[in-house]
C-alpha cells in the first residue's frame, strides 16, 4: 500500500479520536483553556476567536484549536490552530478562519477550545488534550 493512503488514514483516525476524546477531556491541576466572551466576525467572513490557556510541559508539539457553532448545535466548524508553549504560564491564543460551508451570522454561538498534544506512541503520535473548554459567546461584527 502507498505512504500517503496509510497516512491519511492513520490522520483521519487520530482526528476520529480527537473528536471523541475532547468532550471528556478534563484539563490537570494548573492546565486550563478560556474562551473570551465575544468573537470577531469580518466583513469577508472571518471569525476570529481568542482566550487563554496554561499547560504543562510534554513531550510532544502542543496546539490550541477552536471550533464554533450556531445555527445547527450538532455542527461545528474548524477555525484555526496554533501552537501552544507549555510553560505553565499563562498565554493569550487567537485563532482565525473563514467558514465556507455556512454563513454565520452576529449574535449567540457556541465555541468549543482545545489545548491537545500529539504525544510521541511508537509509529503515530496520538492526541493528548491537556484542558477543554465549551462556551456561549457572542459573535460582533468588526
Amino acid at each position: 500500500m502507498p505512504v500517503h493512503p496509510v497516512l491519511a488514514a492513520t490522520l483521519g483516525a487520530a482526528a476520529l479520536l480527537c473528536a471523541l476524546a475532547a468532550p471528556a477531556a478534563s484539563a490537570a491541576p494548573g492546565e486550563s483553556v478560556t474562551v473570551d466572551s465575544t468573537a470577531r466576525l469580518a466583513a469577508d467572513g472571518t471569525v476570529t476567536l481568542s482566550g487563554t490557556y496554561r499547560c504543562l510541559p510534554g513531550t510532544g508539539p502542543v496546539f490550541v484549536s477552536s471550533s464554533i457553532g450556531q445555527a445547527d448545535p450538532r455542527v461545528r466548524h474548524g477555525i484555526g490552530g496554533g501552537a501552544a508553549r507549555c510553560d505553565g504560564a499563562a498565554h493569550r491564543w487567537e485563532n482565525s478562519g473563514k467558514i465556507s460551508s455556512e454563513k454565520l451570522k452576529a449574535g449567540a454561538a457556541h465555541v468549543q477550545a482545545n489545548v491537545m498534544e500529539l504525544r510521541p506512541s511508537g509509529f503515530v503520535p496520538l492526541p493528548v488534550f491537556h484542558a477543554t473548554q465549551d462556551r456561549d459567546i457572542t459573535l460582533v461584527r468588526s
